[in-house]
């Protein structure tokens, strides 16, 4: 019975007894390369350019004498927007800003009205008149002696003549003396200047048009009695010295008329507006 008993034992197929793995593992394997390989073909697919399908023609030789077929009629493609970049023209950018163009022209045309009346005999003052009168034009030209100096310039009007092209009403006044004189004021001047910006900087394109300024006729205004209470006060108000009238606004407030002497010495007449008591 022993015997028996050892030889079933060393028969035993012991690994019968180990746990046998599942098949289940290979096939998740399996369905996640599947499924990894299926993402794969469909990014691929999506990112290639869609094809372009080419028109292709057959002609056949035509079997009956005939006439010829017509091509049917083939529409007109629409114009394509161009795709090179826009220039933007000098004229483009200062309609922009044509208070920034009024305001150069204005500032070079009061600049060269006042070298253009000035005689000091320097050569600073020659140089720069040089620079800014049209090439070919000549210089203005004194005698010996001559003295001319610039109180003001202002200029009163600018109007656009041409694109880029502005013609400049500036007023100015001089004092002039001969030698050793005082200097004497002249009579105000108007000039019309031409300046262009057409090549970016402003320049003068002409000599300009000279001609006496007129200061146009004067206001009238009437001037009545003012009330004793009003001019005193007026009088204090303006350390007057006299009272020439006033005038008297519909809200009963006055407006009036006063001499006052300046520090320089002179009597002017001013406005004052004296508050009710």
């Amino acid at each position: 019975m022993e015997s028996e008993r050892n030889e079933v034992y060393e028969r035993i197929p012991w690994e019968t007894l180990e746990e046998k793995k599942s098949d289940r593992q290979w096939m998740t394997l399996g369905v996640a390369g599947a499924i990894v390989l299926g993402a794969l073909a469909y990014s691929f697919m999506s990112n290639r350019p869609p094809a372009i399908a080419v028109a292709t023609s057959v002609s056949a030789a035509p079997t009956t004498a005939g006439p010829a077929p017509t091509a049917a009629p083939v529409p007109a493609l629409p114009p394509t927007a161009s795709t090179s970049p826009v220039v933007t023209a000098e004229a483009d950018l200062y309609a922009v800003h044509p208070e920034r163009a009024i305001d150069r022209v204005t500032a070079h045309a009061e600049w060269f009205v006042a070298e253009y009346l000035t005689v000091d005999g320097s050569e600073q003052g020659r140089a720069a008149l040089t620079a800014m009168m049209p090439a070919g034009v000549p210089l203005p030209a004194a005698d010996e002696g001559t003295r001319v100096f610039v109180e003001w310039v202002r200029a009163s009007t600018v109007e656009e003549i041409a694109p880029l092209d502005y013609r400049v009403t500036v007023l100015a006044r001089s004092l002039a003396a001969e030698n050793d004189q005082v200097y004497q004021r002249q009579a105000p001047l108007e000039l019309a200047v031409d300046v262009s910006l057409v090549d970016g900087m402003p320049q003068v394109i002409a000599p300009p048009e000279l001609r006496s300024a007129s200061a146009g006729p004067a206001h009238q205004l009437t001037l009545g009695a003012v009330p004793e209470e009003v001019g005193a006060a007026a009088l204090e108000l303006a350390g007057g010295i006299e009272v020439i009238g006033g005038i008297q606004a519909p809200d009963g407030d006055w407006r009036v008329v006063v001499l006052v002497t300046t520090p320089d010495g002179v009597s002017r007449p001013v406005s004052v507006s004296p508050r009710p008591p």
